[in-house]
């Protein structure tokens, strides 16, 4: 909320954090009470700096309510409540309460503990060159990291019922790249922006691993391969879309090249992946078993990013 102007010229103001979503609970209270128009409020998460005031620096002013007096006295914490509730007729009871000895120290003491399990839900705030990609891009980071975060437990999939040697190797060889790719997407993507869903990814990717390691070497490299056909393919789209981005699009902050570099490197090592798999498989034609289920893989795949780009 922007700052209000107050009923009278001379009227305390109120600093309080507007991202945590009890104190802005709390604040609204105030503020629908009788009086509450007599007081500036002033939303410290989203004010500009001047509207802070003098001696009142951004970071304390989100982390305890403060209120500036009109001689100019700068109060927080319980002192800064009190002053609150000694304007608000339906809050007086409390103001009187606060002036019996110790109660002031009492109250402080318990708003110090409710700071310190503020941060269990108070959101982050998101980075800025995250806010200044386009967000059809941020969409598609988001599949990419759970995307990457499922070709992890694919590996571990294939690792957990496989016991030929080679595919082993294999699987344990590209499982680091993948591990790799999943620590740079996680890098870029806020844990708040990733998919709401992650739990079911992970779950099949795993089952995608696991299923054809039942049935040996071949079926493993076929799946890998589909995998990574169709992660190739989804990367070479994303690169696709940064280069086709417009300038008004654009925004300050936004450090498209680094990112459209990161996505390539990941599209190689996934062709690189695709291709390792392909040779190991063989030339023999796959049985239509084999194609059915590789149909199946990237169909599932395609329907999870279609999902993982909203939820």
């Amino acid at each position: 909320m922007t700052p209000t102007a107050p009923a009278a010229a001379e009227a305390p103001c109120v600093y309080y954090d507007g991202a945590c979503p009890l104190c802005s609970r709390e604040i609204a209270t105030y503020q629908r009470a009788q009086g509450g128009d007599q007081l500036q409020w002033v939303d410290a998460a989203v004010c500009p700096a001047p509207a802070l005031g003098a001696a009142l620096p951004r970071e304390d002013a989100l982390a305890r309510l403060h209120v500036r007096l009109p001689d100019g006295r700068l109060l927080s914490g319980a002192a800064a409540f009190v002053a609150i509730w000694q304007r608000l007729p339906a809050f007086r009871g409390l103001a009187l309460l606060a002036r019996v000895p110790g109660a002031v120290w009492a109250m402080e003491m318990l708003y110090r503990g409710f700071l310190a399990v503020r941060p269990l839900w108070r959101p982050r705030p998101l980075p800025a060159a995250w806010l200044a990609l386009p967000l059809a891009l941020r969409r598609e980071l988001r599949t990419d990291h759970a995307g990457e975060a499922g070709a992890v437990m694919i590996y571990r999939g294939v690792l957990a019922l496989a016991r030929d040697a080679e595919v082993r190797a294999f699987a344990q060889h590209h499982l680091q790249t993948e591990q790799q790719h999943l620590a740079l997407i996680e890098a870029v993507v806020p844990r708040s922006q990733r998919s709401r869903l992650l739990p079911l990814w992970l779950a099949a990717g795993w089952v995608t691993g696991a299923l054809p390691a039942l049935f040996g070497p071949r079926a493993v490299y076929a799946t890998i391969e589909a995998v990574e056909t169709f992660v190739d393919t989804h990367y070479a789209d994303q690169v696709a879309m940064i280069d086709a981005l417009p300038a008004s699009e654009t925004q300050p902050g936004a450090s498209l090249p680094a990112l459209r570099q990161l996505l390539e490197t990941c599209r190689l090592d996934e062709v690189a992946h695709r291709d390792d798999a392909r040779a190991r498989r063989g030339a023999a034609p796959a049985g239509v078993a084999a194609r059915l289920w590789a149909a199946v893989v990237g169909s599932g795949s395609a329907a999870a990013v279609r999902v993982s780009r909203h939820l």
